[in-house]
């Protein structure tokens, strides 16, 4: 008998030595709030930001992250691309100098000068049609979309292309993208060209105060909103969460500041460089009172 009970026990043992919770991954099937990483364009490779590249993708992707904001801008020619500006500062950030005449290195590129120039040597530039190949080879990730047009006609304009081209290759790829708002406005323009399941109000832009956010995101079921770190306060986050709305802050780097914010009550981060894997183990510093 007592050789049974030991056999027992041994047994429950190895179960609990083996079971595993339900991933993350099982649980969010269609919902990017539950992540806490979005990478900030495409996330950081190298110490270096800002690239939208095939490679940042990539290297942010095998570190575990699965949210990716990409900034997207109109070229020359009309096409759709990953680059946060046509600056002479950008050209210089992306080291891409030596790849275009001078005349070119602060000008809206055309598609194929886009496409040609490398990033810091190496890094292949990313147009709208390569990151929808990226969703349909890795259905468990999401794109968070940053129009950067300043005009509301062009980025109207932006917006439309993104869907139709979505539409005519694989509409339910859509359901992965979360487009960014920065006014109240704009979201009627975003509703006029596709009932997205899931949008961000991002907060860098708007003039709208705190109770004037609250309302909006009340009435319109908005899924989340990103908030400069400047703007953080237990408050609004409070307010916010009763709202209904996830809270996101922009662009954290140090898992200090994670610990801090979380502490607060934010839900996730836009980063350049954190992953999945770092921003939850600051959890662990609360149960030490940090």
């Amino acid at each position: 008998m007592r050789r049974w009970i030991a056999l027992i026990l041994l047994v429950g043992a190895a179960g609990l030595l083996f079971w595993v919770p339900q991933s993350s991954s099982e649980e969010s099937n269609g919902d990017f709030t539950d992540y806490k990483v979005i990478s900030h364009a495409m996330g950081g490779i190298n110490d270096h930001a800002y690239t939208n590249s095939y490679e940042a993708f990539i290297a942010n992707y095998e570190k575990g992250n699965r949210v990716f904001e990409v900034d997207l801008l109109l070229t020359e020619d009309g096409k759709l691309v990953a680059r946060h500006e046509w600056t002479q500062h950008m050209t210089e950030l992306l080291q891409q100098e030596d790849k275009l005449p001078k005349d070119r290195q602060a000008a809206r590129l055309s598609y194929e000068e886009f496409k040609q120039s490398k990033i810091l040597g190496g890094y292949d530039p990313l147009s709208w049609t390569d990151i929808m190949d990226l969703m349909e080879r890795y259905p468990d990730i999401y794109i968070v979309t940053d129009t950067k047009e300043q005009e509301a006609e062009d980025m109207k304009h932006e917006l439309a292309m993104l869907v139709n081209s979505a539409k005519a290759r694989n509409p339910q790829l859509l359901e992965r993208v979360v487009p960014q708002i920065y006014n109240q406005p704009m979201l009627q323009m975003v509703k006029e060209i596709h009932n997205f399941p899931s949008l961000i109000y991002t907060l860098y832009a708007t003039k709208d105060t705190d109770d004037e956010v609250i309302d909006f995101v009340s009435k319109n079921a908005i899924e989340a909103v990103t908030i400069p770190e400047q703007r953080v306060t237990r408050t609004f986050l409070s307010k916010l969460k009763k709202a209904g709305a996830a809270t996101y802050v922009n662009t954290i780097n140090e898992t200090y500041d994670v610990s801090k914010l979380k502490r607060m009550g934010v839900n996730g981060f836009y980063s350049d460089f954190l992953t999945e894997k770092e921003v939850e183990s600051t959890s662990w510093l609360y149960a030490f009172g940090k």
